[in-house]
């Protein structure tokens, strides 16, 4: 029998990178990971080098079954040189969680975009649906749009192993979001990325696009897309201490870090972080129990159960790369003492 295995892998575009795939047939296939091949792709087509050095290599990291697929899977890749050491677009290898003690949820918003109007799903061709408040996890079709859309997706993602933990209608007309959570750093990112992957195909069977931006309305009232990043590790999911959550916080403050962390949280992020629609202003920094205003927000949960749990990262936008997110936030956390 004949696999079809997509090979899935991030580009060289800038500021922010995109999917790409293509697929390779193997025969006699077992399904697991380690009898996946390296594969290797003219990386001049994707801004990843130039074309008299063209190959590039994609080393498989995860797979999953393809349900959309006869006999398909999909192979989640990172991007190496022809030497084997990592490609500077490869945001994964900058993860320092070898041991996986890091936990990640992130929750992904975006617009599906239609291309005819070059407006989000439920915008009339010129102008303005209602003002938000009624399409947030809304229902009817005067208030979500698309829904045969996410639902699909959502489907296809469980069906392929992927631990997406909930889907909802956002704010905006046109606006959604699912969640990804799992244990460790790189297997989120992972998951999140192939989501993605899975979300921009699903959507193109319905003419519509995927709009990753974080701004995408410009400026106006209309919200923006996030990816809030949620993560914790051993000392935040035991430690049981006010003190210890506030000196994690508190890392996250000084003006360089600030920068280190919008650095690699999504381009055009300062259009999103203006302080309004629950945003801290992208110059400032701030945490704070349940406050969704914050630049970290502590929740209530956590509290609850004694100072155990984890923290939420608001400021990460939508089209912001999750490994970059990860590992920042890694680097941050560990430079606790």
């Amino acid at each position: 029998m004949k696999s079809k295995l997509e090979y899935i892998w991030l580009d060289g575009s800038f500021p922010t990178q995109g999917l790409r795939s293509k697929t390779k047939i193997l025969s006699d296939f077992s399904g697991k990971l380690e009898d996946a091949p390296l594969w290797s792709f003219d990386c001049s087509s994707t801004q990843q080098a130039t074309g008299g050095s063209s190959d590039l290599l994609l080393k498989p990291v995860a797979i999953f079954p393809d349900p959309a697929r006869k006999n398909g899977w999909l192979v989640m890749t990172e991007v190496l040189n022809a030497d084997g050491t990592a490609h500077p677009t490869n945001g994964r290898a900058t993860i320092d969680d070898e041991d996986a003690d890091f936990w990640f949820g992130f929750e992904q918003e975006y617009f599906l975009w239609d291309p005819a109007t070059n407006l989000p799903l439920g915008f009339p061709a010129g102008g303005y649906p209602a003002p938000q408040g009624q399409y947030y996890c809304s229902v009817g079709a005067k208030n979500a749009f698309g829904r045969e859309i996410i639902e699909e997706h959502l489907d296809i993602c469980l069906e392929a192993g992927l631990n997406v933990e909930g889907i909802n209608a956002e704010v905006a007309a046109g606006q959604w979001e699912f969640q990804v959570f799992a244990k460790g750093a790189a297997v989120a990112g992972d998951e999140t990325w192939v989501a993605r992957y899975l979300l921009e195909r699903t959507a193109e069977k319905y003419g519509v696009a995927i709009n990753w931006h974080c701004k995408p309305l410009g400026d106006t009232d209309w919200n923006g897309s996030g990816m809030h990043a949620n993560f914790s590790n051993s000392v935040l999911r035991t430690c049981g201490s006010k003190e210890t959550y506030e000196k994690i916080c508190s890392a996250f403050a000084p003006a360089d870090i600030i920068k280190a962390h919008i650095d690699v949280y999504g381009a055009d992020n300062h259009l999103r972080l203006t302080g309004k629609h629950e945003t801290q202003s992208i110059d400032k920094f701030s945490f704070g129990v349940s406050d969704r205003g914050a630049s970290i927000r502590i929740p209530i949960a956590t509290v609850e159960k004694g100072w155990k749990g984890w923290l939420e990262d608001r400021r990460p936008n939508s089209a912001a790369d999750p490994y970059k997110v990860a590992a920042r936030i890694i680097k941050t956390v560990h430079s606790v003492k």
